[in-house]
């Protein structure tokens, strides 16, 4: 396949996906929010971390407000990813907690604001949650096209943390054309299932 053909198919994907995902209803959503924190909650690996990374909904993505907040009550410490301010496709890992006041980044997605003090190093977190446009039943994970999570995870069995997607039902397809920077995940959780992989 060339690059060409396997950059449109991919786009195509997208396209199709966030348009699903963007057609739910609220109360789809509502209910899909609900459902997605007890799957993750139940989840043993949850358990066990005090430092986890997380994503604010955009353009569709699965609610994590509620999930977000559950996790709050447990006294675990929450991050969100902030465009790296120097280096072009990085992520920074900054602490989210109820007095936040976020802030908008240049794709208008909310992140708290830039403060030194904020920041978790990654050798910190137990578990980063990734958002996707999509995902296949081999654990392949498609994001917007950035490549941030991508170099996130690169090499993530050598680091200290477990990545895992969180996605609605209707992100997944039969099967995503992959690309030589792609990084699997070892697990996705959906509002009904975990998935292993």
């Amino acid at each position: 396949m060339t690059n060409a053909s396997l950059f449109q198919q991919r786009d195509q994907i997208r396209k199709v996906v966030r348009q699903k995902r963007r057609s739910l209803t609220p109360e789809q959503q509502q209910l899909a929010a609900q459902q997605l924190s007890e799957q993750v909650l139940s989840h043993r690996k949850i358990k066990d971390a005090n430092t986890i990374a997380l994503f604010l909904s955009f353009d569709g993505e699965i609610d994590t407000i509620p999930l977000i907040s559950q996790l709050w009550g447990l006294k675990k410490t929450v991050c969100l990813p902030v465009l790296h301010p120097f280096h072009r496709h990085q992520l920074l890992f900054l602490r989210y907690t109820t007095e936040t006041i976020l802030v908008r980044n240049r794709f208008n997605i909310s992140e708290p604001p830039l403060n030194v003090n904020d920041v978790i190093p990654i050798t910190d977190i137990d578990i980063i949650f990734t958002p996707l446009v999509a995902f296949d039943s081999s654990g392949e994970r498609l994001g917007m096209g950035g490549g941030f999570y991508d170099r996130t995870l690169e090499n993530w069995q050598q680091k200290s943390f477990y990545p895992m997607g969180l996605a609605h039902t209707c992100q997944q397809v039969e099967h995503l054309p992959v690309a030589d920077w792609d990084i699997p995940l070892p697990e996705i959780i959906t509002p009904e299932k975990i998935w292993r992989f």
